[in-house]
């Protein structure tokens, strides 16, 4: 799945909503205590069990007190985590963000600053939970994600902070990994935030992906691509390249191992006019998923490219 480009007017909005909590908790260093986001905000924050079936009902049975929605139909709540695997959840009318407390820790962050860009953003409280239409539609669904998935880069790598640390170093996995531990965030969104806001104008393409041994696990047949994060260049210039063909190059040079570094190579796509470019992929294993970061080097004369059309 490749990430899609907020709209303009959108990300101008969240960028400003997220600027106004900066400033609000005075401007800190990295990496941003969500604690002091919600006292802020006046936001609460519940957790609940995704794997048991009577916690999640108990929980219900408390939070549809203080909603109409849960009050007109007590079982939306509880069908809307069961049927949709959610893992994270914000309650508009109650101000209250719902949390599964299986997730790692980590992960339970850009959980959380998930649901508070959904808050911040004001437009989408008319389509959570509805059943119109057009709130059923999936680009609508994935518009609203994408946002609030943007928000919650913008918020937990503090705004503008991150893109200008971001773009004055060279880019490389080992600087994603640096970054990550600065701002308390996983390795993963820092790769997608790394790649979505560097402002070097070098582009750049993030793939996190499952190699053979993790697809078993997930019980899928085979490696597969969960998310291919494109900067803006890179989606104008080199965006036929498919995901499938990402990963075969991919898959071509990593070594295998079940955690660290998998290896690096030089990987020549093909533009959209048909002209050669050189890259410079490298992996790395965190035991969940295959992380990679591709960074262009140059044009490049070669017999030998991929592009959406093949070899």
């Amino acid at each position: 799945m490749k990430n899609i480009i907020v709209g303009h007017y959108e990300a101008e909005d969240l960028q400003r909503q997220v600027e106004k909590v900066i400033r609000g908790l005075g401007n800190p260093d990295p990496p941003l205590q969500l604690d002091q986001v919600r006292d802020l905000l006046r936001l609460d924050r519940h957790y609940y069990s995704s794997q048991d079936d009577s916690a999640v009902r108990e929980f219900v049975s408390r939070v549809k007190v203080a909603s109409k929605l849960f009050l007109e139909r007590p079982g939306r709540l509880l069908d809307i985590i069961r049927q949709a695997d959610l893992r994270a959840l914000w309650v508009p009318e109650t101000r209250r963000i719902l949390l599964d407390a299986e997730l790692p820790d980590l992960k339970k962050r850009w959980a959380e600053g998930h649901e508070i860009a959904h808050s911040l953003a004001p437009w989408h409280e008319g389509y959570l939970y509805g059943d119109s239409r057009e709130e059923l539609k999936l680009t609508c669904h994935e518009k609203l994600e994408s946002e609030a998935n943007y928000g919650s880069g913008q918020l937990l790598f503090m705004g503008n902070r991150f893109a200008e640390e971001a773009s004055a170093s060279r880019a490389t996995l080992e600087m994603v990994k640096k970054l990550a531990k600065r701002y308390g965030n996983t390795i993963t969104s820092t790769l997608w935030r790394y790649v979505e806001e560097n402002r070097s104008g070098v582009p750049m393409v993030g793939i996190v992906s499952l190699d053979a041994r993790m697809a078993r696990q997930a019980g899928e047949d085979g490696p597969s691509v969960k998310y291919c994060v494109e900067s803006q260049v890179y989606k104008e210039r080199f965006g036929g390249v498919g995901e499938g063909q990402l990963l075969a190059m991919v898959e071509s040079y990593c070594n295998g191992k079940r955690g660290g570094p998998l290896g690096a190579s030089e990987i020549i796509l093909r533009d959209r006019n048909g002209a050669n470019h050189s890259f410079m992929f490298e992996s790395f294993n965190n035991r969940y998923d295959v992380l990679t970061l591709g960074i262009y080097l140059g044009p490049r004369v070669t017999q030998i490219a991929y592009s959406d059309g093949g070899v």
